[in-house]
């Protein structure tokens, strides 16, 4: 519009169409259809003209007619109702396939590029959405966080080369980023690089806003994403909250996300690094030097000044230690051992629970087992290898068979007799007695089968002729536990007239009769 205008008022000042071309640097046959259309408009000369008027000139002479479209063209819109049908497809064909389909079946004469501008054109394909700037979210409210991957580096730990990933945290009003470079996307590196950014920064934002990474997302949804165990746990104990991308949704956290390039080509092109810790050190100082000090492209202020005069005093106190990670199963098995397996070591349940599924959460010091929300199991962690045993969770009478306990074994045989406690301690109290454990249980089974009182005056001959053997016993058991049985051939028994005693009676006199007495 200016440039029109001063083609005009050097028209109503009289200049010539050469000069005004040479002047003003427009073409002298442009210039000379600008003033055409002025004197076919009759605009006056004698002042200047309005807006409108210009507009009006502007408009005559760059107005183009409406070509009539090409046989193509015409060819293709015959098609229109094919071509919407085959687009809107729940999987959409490719507009290559759709001209293959009209050349091959409908009889199209068209080239693909009329198919393509037709397409574009009349139906919106390929149509970018229109693009609307949000506003900025309150002063210490949002963090977004991403990862890039910013190249390759060799791990001294390994000796191999491995992709180099960047934890990126950004705060959105103030622009201040964090930069936590690792090789692991794991849960575990998320929750230490937002405790580093934390501390970093000196306080910590009320919302963070991540993309759908495994690490901290376990089922993704735009409505109610669920999140990975032991990061609800981080979330929880930190006293923040976790709005997550949509999936393939890049411009939900647009203010970490083209930060990714920026970080690669300022921070990481072109260096070497002799180890991780290394990386780290050359990140963070990059993060509050080189990024927190420019003038940031769109807010035109330095970040690490904005966030110190606006933003820090707004946010949440930062950590003072670092966050316990904790290992979460959500579907662990109780064997019928009564024993469940974590982080390849063994604890106990109850016996009611046996054969069921578990949820489980071990962090560095305790394990807690649930059963839906109840809470039925604690124990202290334990490394590989290990065992944590409640001997009240195994059934009535089975703690000393399972603990081996040589103790609890002679305790049960001295309440079955005195001897048998006695025949039981000999029996076990030589070097290795849990190799003869199986001969003391043994010895009470016979009480359970005999009785007591047997096995008691058994034990009791054997212990007076130091005879300690399990197998020996039981012979001795049986054979006195066996009725005596009739003679065969139906013999009867008589019943002999004998006297009291096989001896006279003078045979059991203790003193001896004199001759005197005897008279």
């Amino acid at each position: 519009m200016i440039d029109v205008k001063e083609v005009l008022r050097r028209w109503a000042a009289r200049h010539s169409t050469r000069k005004i071309a040479r002047e003003t640097g427009t073409d002298r046959g442009t210039a000379a259809r600008y003033i055409t259309v002025a004197e076919q408009l009759s605009l006056p000369r004698d002042r200047d003209l309005s807006e409108a008027e210009i507009h009006e000139v502007a408009q005559r002479v760059q107005a183009r007619p409406v070509a009539d479209p090409s046989a193509e063209r015409r060819a293709v819109a015959e098609h229109k109702q094919h071509i919407i049908d085959w687009l809107a497809k729940k999987k959409p064909l490719r507009l290559s396939k759709i001209h293959t389909l009209l050349v091959r079946d409908h009889g199209l004469v068209a080239s693909y590029g009329t198919l393509r501008r037709y397409a574009m054109e009349e139906l919106g394909w390929q149509k970018k959405e229109p693009t609307i700037l949000l506003e900025d979210p309150p002063a210490g409210q949002e963090a977004q966080v991403d990862f890039g991957k910013m190249g390759m580096m060799l791990d001294v730990a390994t000796g191999r080369m491995r992709a180099l990933w960047a934890l990126i945290v950004t705060l959105s009003f103030s622009r201040y980023q964090f930069v936590w470079p690792t090789f692991l996307q794991t849960t575990e590196t998320v929750c230490e690089g937002l405790d580093r950014a934390w501390w970093f920064f000196g306080a910590m934002a009320r919302t963070i806003v991540p993309d759908n990474m495994s690490s901290v997302i376990k089922e993704p949804d735009a409505l109610n994403p669920t999140l990975v165990a032991s990061f609800l746990d981080y979330v929880q104990a930190r006293g923040i909250f976790v709005d997550p991308a949509r999936v393939r949704s890049p411009k939900d956290k647009p203010r970490v996300e083209n930060q990714v390039a920026y970080v690669r080509e300022s921070w990481c092109d072109g260096e070497t690094f002799t180890d991780l810790d290394d990386a780290r050190r050359s990140a963070e100082h990059w993060s509050r030097e080189i990024a927190g000090m420019r003038v940031h492209g769109t807010t035109r202020k330095v970040p690490r000044e904005a966030f110190e005069e606006a933003e820090k005093s707004t946010m949440l106190a930062a950590p003072t230690a670092p966050f316990d990670v904790p290992l979460w199963a959500d579907h662990a098995k109780v064997h019928p051992d009564h024993h469940v397996q974590i982080a390849r070591a063994l604890y106990s349940v109850p016996t009611l629970y046996r054969n069921k599924e578990v949820r489980v959460r071990a962090d560095k010091t305790t394990v807690k087992i649930y059963f839906g929300t109840d809470l039925i199991k604690l124990h202290p962690r334990k490394p590989p290898g290990g065992r944590s045993t409640d001997t009240n969770d195994y059934p009535v009478g089975k703690a000393t068979y399972a603990l081996r306990s040589v103790d609890g074994l002679v305790a049960k045989a001295k309440s079955k007799g005195t001897h048998v406690g006695i025949y039981a301690e000999r029996l076990l109290g030589g070097p290795l007695p849990w190799t003869r454990m199986r001969q003391a249980y043994a010895l009470l089974r016979l009480c359970e089968k005999y009785g007591d009182g047997r096995v008691e005056a058994v034990c009791q001959s054997a212990l007076a002729f130091d005879v300690v053997d399990v197998m020996r016993i039981t012979r001795m058991v049986k054979r006195a536990a066996t009725p005596a049985s009739p003679a065969q051939g139906g013999a009867k028994v008589v019943q002999l007239s004998l006297p009291r005693f096989a001896r006279p009676e003078k045979h059991f006199e203790t003193r001896t009769t004199t001759k005197k007495e005897g008279l």
